[in-house]
């Protein structure tokens, strides 16, 4: 995959060794801008300083739920996915459609949801 030096992710993961994981699976892909937040409100605060080209939202962020980033990022226009234990039912009904990775997950189906995501 060919990303571009400049292209930003953000990763909001409550669960630490997680979320350094999945900074080194986009370090392996090419991604070197990763901004990481492990709540909701880390995730609204870090979209206000730099505008991510791609979002990857935990579903599950110490009981609270990621929609309101997905909500900030669709109304942006900013491609994201969920992160999930629990697949697409983890999802209440108006995210549905939303793209799940499915937790725990491979190098390359991270790969393939940003390559789908990105177009």
């Amino acid at each position: 995959m060919n990303i571009d030096q400049d292209f930003r992710v953000l990763v909001v993961e409550d669960e630490a060794l997680i979320s350094m994981l999945i900074e080194d699976m986009l370090s392996d892909i090419g991604c070197r801008n990763v901004d990481v937040a492990p709540s909701v409100e880390a995730a609204l605060a870090a979209l206000e300083k730099a505008e991510p080209h791609f979002a990857m939202l935990d579903v599950n962020l110490n009981g609270k739920r990621s929609f309101p980033v997905a909500d900030a990022l669709a109304s942006r226009e900013i491609p994201f996915i969920f992160l999930s234990g629990y697949g697409a039912q983890g999802l209440d009904q108006p995210y549905r459609d939303a793209k799940v990775l499915q937790k725990p997950f491979q190098l390359a189906e991270l790969e393939t949801c940003l390559e789908d995501a990105l177009g």
